[in-house]
């Protein structure tokens, strides 16, 4: 009977020890007739691993959710390396004359796309749209049904 309540132990025991090594831990160890492995990380890193979820820097107040909206189109050029240059340039005259206005900047082959804005409907699109008119600087401005961003407070 105190055999099997010595190795019932013993057993746990190293399961219990075995279970606490990491992955990092388990291939630093050294294992005669194996190389050796040394792992250089972030003090931080360790801490993640075997943890199963880990916060990020984004609170709740950033949450975003992805919905059908409207965005006004301030450039569409072609893909060239030239056009990519105008649509960022555009973005950054939106950016200085409307800096509460988000602005994209991306490319749909076969162009480049510069937009503006996340609005619900297309009045909230068209009241933004007259305000880039009205500014003068942007010759190509339309209203453009897309994936917008809403972000949740």
């Amino acid at each position: 009977m105190m055999k099997y309540l010595l190795s019932f132990i013993f057993t746990v025991s190293s399961g219990v020890a075995l279970a606490q090594n990491n992955i990092v831990e388990s291939l630093q160890t050294n294992v005669p007739g194996q190389g050796k492995v040394t792992v250089h990380q972030d003090a931080q890193i360790t801490e993640m691993i075997g943890k199963r979820f880990v916060r990020t820097g984004a609170s709740e107040a950033q949450r975003v959710i992805k919905t059908r909206g409207y965005r006004v189109q301030v450039y569409a050029g072609n893909n060239s390396r030239q056009a990519r240059d105008e649509a960022n340039s555009v973005a950054e005259k939106v950016k200085e004359k409307f800096p509460d206005m988000p602005v994209y900047t991306f490319f749909q082959p076969p162009r480049w796309l510069c937009r503006v804005g996340d609005y619900k409907s297309i009045e909230e699109a068209h009241v933004a749209m007259r305000q880039l008119k009205a500014a003068g600087n942007f010759k190509e401005v339309a209203i453009v049904r897309e994936q917008i961003n809403i972000h949740i407070e």
